[in-house]
């Protein structure tokens, strides 16, 4: 049995509501604008959903599927790189919480878990993930995201 023990958890506070973090997350059209991808799926539980760069080309470079979603609250999927989809050992999950916290702000939770200790992807999402919430955190306190 793989070893899946590693986990990563980002948490930040943004000034907004719980639906427009929702909406950042789930809007192929919010996404692109702060991350330079889309998340596609209809988000309900058992959807597939697609993590798509958003140019031309358009490649499928993560894919998964809805395991919970609770809008503007929770969101749950499994993870995995779209070249390695069908090997179950290779598939991690993702979990956003979303709270109303003080002052008009949203504390944003991310848990990235079941993730192979020392993989490709438990680096990867170790340097993506702040990256990526950082620049949701400008965009939807500023209008303007980062370049990444």
């Amino acid at each position: 049995m793989t070893d899946k023990s590693a986990s990563f958890v980002y948490v930040t506070y943004i000034r907004t509501t719980p639906e427009k973090v929702y909406e950042a997350i789930t809007s192929p059209e919010i996404a692109r604008r702060y991350w330079g991808h889309e998340n596609v799926s209809e988000w309900t539980p058992g959807a597939r959903w697609e993590h798509i760069r958003a140019n031309e080309e358009r490649p499928v470079e993560i894919v998964g599927k809805v395991v919970e979603t609770d809008p503007s609250h929770r969101l749950v999927m499994t993870w995995s790189a779209a070249s390695t989809a069908d090997d179950p050992d290779e598939e991690s999950r993702v979990t956003f919480e979303i709270e109303q916290a003080d002052s008009g702000m949203v504390k944003l939770t991310v848990t990235h878990d079941q993730l192979q200790p020392g993989s490709a992807m438990e680096k990867g999402i170790g340097r993506g993930w702040p990256l990526v919430l950082s620049s949701m955190k400008s965009f939807l306190e500023t209008g303007e995201g980062m370049d990444l």
